[in-house]
């Protein structure tokens, strides 16, 4: 198989060799790097608009009866 890429993928932020000890990046400043990139919603998960003017409503117990003896 002449061309056959049998390499690991590099780093997602530069592109080089990755180090087990910052898997999947090479270095912690490409893992700070991709965290920042997180905490300023750069980066998402795709998901339902939430409205903001209203607060997620807790869940329920799964037995909401008080259970006095």
């Amino acid at each position: 198989m002449t061309g056959a890429r049998t390499s690991k993928p590099g780093c997602p932020i530069c592109g080089r060799p990755t180090l087990a000890e910052v898997a999947p990046f090479c270095s912690t400043r490409c893992a700070d790097v991709d965290l920042g990139r997180w905490l300023n919603e750069r980066y998402a998960i795709p998901g339902e608009e939430l409205d903001g003017d209203s607060e997620p409503s807790p869940q329920e117990p799964a037995d909401s009866s008080p259970n006095r003896r």
